[in-house]
C-alpha cells in the first residue's frame, strides 16, 4: 500500500470517526434532549385522548366529543396495549442526564405510568365491566345530566351526544357479553355488590322518556337554538332513547339482575378470582405506588387504629361522655342534635359557612388559591343511595367549576359531625386546590395536568383535614372527633381491604371492625366496605399517602427549623401535580437542600458585611 493511499486511508477514518462524533454530540445535546422529549409528552397525551375519547371529554378536549370505541373489544385492549409499549420505548431511549429536575420527574412520572397500565392490561379487568361505584354506565350518566364535562352548547353537541350514544348502546351490549365470559370462568363480582347494581340500571330503563336522565338536554336547550333545531332534535333524542338506548338498559338490567346476581360469588376479596392474588399486589403496587406487601400495610393499619383510638379517647373525656368508645360512637350516630337539617340545600349551605369560616387563614398556608370557580352540589338522585362524597375536577379555560358532591339521601338524617374535615378533604384545600392549581400550572406538560395518581392525590386530601385547626376550624369537639374519625376511617381500611383481599376476611367480619372502630352508620360503613370489595387496594393510597407527606412535613421543621416557612412547603408539595411518592420525596429532599443552601450563602453574606 502506497504512502499517499495510506494516508488518506488514515484521513477518511478519521472523518468517519469525528462525523460519529458529531452525531453524538448533536444528539445528546441537553436541547435537542429536551426537545425530544416534549415531542414525546405531547405526543402521548394527544394519542392517549384520541385513544380514550371520553377521558378527552373530562379533560375539556372536545375533538372527540361524538365518539365511543369499543372499550370492551379485544382488539381495543391490543391496540392499547401496542401504544404503551410503544411510548415506553421511546421514553426508555431518552438519556435523563440531560434533561432539568422538572423534565426528568415528566420522564420517570410517563415511564411509571406505562409500566403500570402494561401490567393491568396482563389482567381481565374487562370482564368486570361495571359495579356500583365505576363502569362507562355512570360516567355517561354523569354527562348526560348536562352539567358536566360534555357540552351542550351548540346543535353541533347535541349531535354529537347523539353520536356517542350509538357507541354507548354497543358498549351496553358488549358489556352484558363480557360479564357472561367472565361468569364462566368466575371472574364474577361478589352478588352483595351485583345486587347494588341492579336499581342503577333499573334507573335507566324508564319508559316516560321525558323523566329519563337522557332526556335531560333537552329540556335545556340554549335560547340561541331555532324552533325548527329544538323540534329536530327532540324527536332524534326521543328516538334515540325509545328505540336504542332504553331497550339495551332493560336488556343489560333483566341480565344482570337475574343471571349475574345468580352467579355472583359469596367470597368477598379479589383474591377469590383466577390470579386474585397477584392482581392484589399489583393493586397494591399501582394505588401506593410503594412496594409494601399486604401484611405490612394491614401491621401499619393496626398501629394507626391504636394510636388514633388514644386521642378519641381524649375528646369523649373533653365532652364529658362516660360510656366506653363504642358506646360514643353509638352516642355520635344517634345524636339528634348532630342532625339538625330538614333539607338538602340546609346541608349544601352548612358548607358554605364552613367555606367562609377558613378564608381568612387560607393565605396563611398558601401563596396561591385556584382560578378554578368551585361549587358544593349534591349527588346525583340516580347513583346516591350508593354513593360516596366526591370531588369532580372543573375547568379554567372552559369556566366549568370544580364540583364537590354529597350524597343526601335523607336530609333529616345527615350527620355533621364530621362535615368540616370533609370539606377539607374534597374541597378546600383538598381535592380542589391540588387538582385545579395542577390544571392550571402552565410549567407542566399536559400529561401531568390530568394524571392521577392515588396515594399523592388522595394522601393530600388527607393531609389536608389535619390543617382544620391551622384554619380556624375544628372549634367544636365533635367537629375534632368528626376530623378523628374520618381519619381512623382511613387507618381502618389498611386493615380493612388488606383483611378481605389478603387474609380471608368476609363482609360482614369487615363491616363489624369498622362498627368496633369508628362512629359512622352501619348503612355507612356498609357501602364503604362493598367499595374496598369492588376496587381492590384503591383504599390503601389515602393513609399510605398522608404518612408519606407528614413524615416530609416533619424532616423539613426538623432539618429548617426556624427557617420552615408552611407556605413554601405545601406549594413545593403542589406544584410537581400527581407523582409517585418516591419522586414527591426525592422533590422535597431537593428543596430541604436548597433551603438549606440559601441559608448558608445568607449567613456568609451577613459575616461578609
Amino acid at each position: 500500500m502506497s504512502q499517499k493511499v495510506l494516508i488518506l486511508l488514515i484521513f477518511t477514518v478519521l472523518m468517519v470517526g469525528c462525523k460519529k462524533e458529531s452525531n453524538q454530540n448533536q444528539i445528546k445535546n441537553p436541547g435537542l434532549v429536551k426537545a425530544e422529549l416534549k415531542v414525546l409528552l405531547e405526543d402521548y397525551f394527544s394519542e392517549s385522548m384520541k385513544l380514550d375519547p371520553l377521558a378527552a371529554t373530562s379533560n375539556g378536549i372536545h375533538t372527540y366529543n361524538d365518539q365511543f370505541p369499543d372499550y370492551l373489544s379485544k382488539s381495543y385492549k391490543d391496540s392499547v396495549i401496542s401504544f404503551n409499549k410503544r411510548y415506553l420505548k421511546r421514553a426508555e431511549l431518552i438519556e435523563s442526564r440531560y434533561l432539568s429536575q422538572t423534565d426528568s420527574v415528566s420522564k420517570a412520572v410517563l415511564i411509571w405510568k406505562l409500566k403500570m397500565e402494561l401490567k393491568r392490561l396482563e389482567f381481565r379487568t374487562e370482564l368486570f365491566p361495571l359495579d356500583q361505584l365505576s363502569g362507562k354506565n355512570l360516567l355517561m350518566g354523569k354527562f348526560a345530566s348536562g352539567t358536566s364535562a360534555q357540552p351542550f352548547k351548540t346543535v353541533e353537541d347535541y349531535e354529537n351526544w347523539l353520536k356517542r350514544l350509538d357507541g354507548f348502546v354497543l358498549w351496553l351490549s358488549a358489556a352484558e357479553q363480557r360479564m357472561k365470559e367472565g361468569a364462566s370462568i368466575r371472574y364474577i363480582l361478589p352478588s352483595s355488590l351485583i345486587i347494588k347494581v341492579v336499581p342503577q340500571l333499573q334507573a335507566m330503563t324508564e319508559e316516560n322518556v321525558e323523566d329519563h336522565l337522557f332526556y335531560a338536554p333537552v329540556k335545556n336547550f340554549p335560547s340561541s337554538f331555532s324552533k325548527e333545531d329544538k323540534e329536530h332534535l327532540k324527536e332524534s333524542y326521543t328516538t334515540m332513547l325509545k328505540d336504542k338506548l332504553i331497550p339495551a338498559f332493560k336488556t343489560l338490567h333483566d341480565y344482570v339482575s337475574k343471571v349475574y346476581l345468580e352467579a355472583g360469588r359469596n367470597s368477598s376479596g379479589i383474591d377469590a378470582i383466577p390470579n386474585g392474588k397477584e392482581f392484589y399486589d399489583f393493586a397494591i403496587l399501582n394505588y401506593t405506588t410503594t412496594d409494601l406487601s399486604a401484611e405490612e400495610i394491614h401491621q401499619m393499619g393496626l398501629d394507626e387504629v391504636a394510636r388514633i383510638l388514644a386521642e378519641m379517647e381524649k375528646v369523649k373525656d373533653e365532652v364529658g361522655f362516660e360510656g366506653s368508645m363504642t358506646a360514643f360512637f353509638d352516642h355520635i350516630r344517634t345524636n339528634e342534635k348532630l342532625m339538625p337539617f330538614t333539607s338538602a340545600d340546609q346541608v349544601i349551605q352548612n358548607f358554605g359557612r364552613i367555606h367562609e369560616n377558613m378564608k381568612p387563614n387560607l393565605k396563611k398556608l398558601f401563596y396561591e388559591a385556584p382560578k378554578t370557580r368551585f361549587e358544593v352540589r349534591r349527588t346525583e338522585a340516580f347513583r346516591e343511595a350508593s354513593a360516596s362524597a366526591q370531588y369532580n375536577q372543573g375547568s379554567l379555560e372552559e369556566d366549568r367549576p370544580g364540583i364537590f358532591y354529597v350524597p343526601i339521601p335523607d336530609a333529616s338524617k345527615y350527620n355533621t359531625f364530621y362535615d368540616e374535615s370533609l370539606f377539607l378533604h374534597e374541597a378546600i384545600p383538598g381535592h380542589h386546590y391540588q387538582i385545579a392549581l395542577t390544571q392550571e400550572n402552565d410549567s407542566l406538560p399536559d400529561f401531568r395536568k390530568n394524571l392521577w395518581f392515588s396515594a399523592y392525590g388522595e394522601g393530600w386530601a388527607l393531609y389536608a383535614e389535619s390543617l382544620g385547626k391551622e384554619l380556624g376550624l375544628y372549634k367544636d369537639p365533635y367537629q375534632y372527633f368528626g376530623m378523628l374519625n374520618a381519619e381512623m376511617h382511613r387507618a381502618i381500611r389498611l386493615v380493612v381491604d388488606t383483611g378481605l383481599h389478603s387474609k380471608g376476611w368476609t363482609r360482614e367480619q369487615a363491616i363489624q371492625y369498622s362498627m368496633d372502630h369508628e362512629a359512622l352508620t352501619e348503612p355507612r360503613i356498609t357501602s364503604e366496605v362493598e367499595r374496598y370489595m369492588a376496587r381492590p387496594g384503591q383504599a390503601l393510597s389515602y393513609k399510605i399517602g398522608q404518612l408519606k407527606i407528614i413524615e416530609l412535613r416533619k424532616r423539613a421543621e426538623e432539618e429548617l427549623e426556624d427557617q420552615f416557612d408552611l407556605r413554601s412547603f405545601h406549594h413545593e408539595i403542589l406544584k410537581t401535580g400527581c407523582i409517585t411518592l418516591s419522586i414527591l420525596e426525592e422533590q422535597i429532599e431537593f428543596w430541604i437542600k436548597s433551603q438549606q443552601l440559601i441559608l448558608e450563602n445568607n449567613k456568609m453574606l451577613k459575616q461578609a458585611n
